[in-house]
């Protein structure tokens, strides 16, 4: 599954790389990349939680298709 996007967008900013960061246990240059692929790792449930969390978005305004 890959992000849509509008999600990718959403997420694209220091504050909310810096959770990802957490969330993931990695670098900022990895979350950047990350989102740049559009990464499956951004659909795991601890990163769409914060992704909920901080967009207000639903799943299916988060997830393409």
């Amino acid at each position: 599954m890959k992000l849509s996007q509008q999600a990718l967008s959403a997420i694209n900013k220091p504050a909310i790389r810096r959770r990802l960061m957490d969330v993931l246990n990695c670098t900022e240059f990895t979350i950047s990349r990350y989102i740049q692929k559009n990464s499956d790792n951004l659909t795991k449930a601890a990163v769409m939680q914060v992704i909920r969390e901080v967009t207000g978005l639903a799943d299916s305004q988060i997830l393409e298709g």
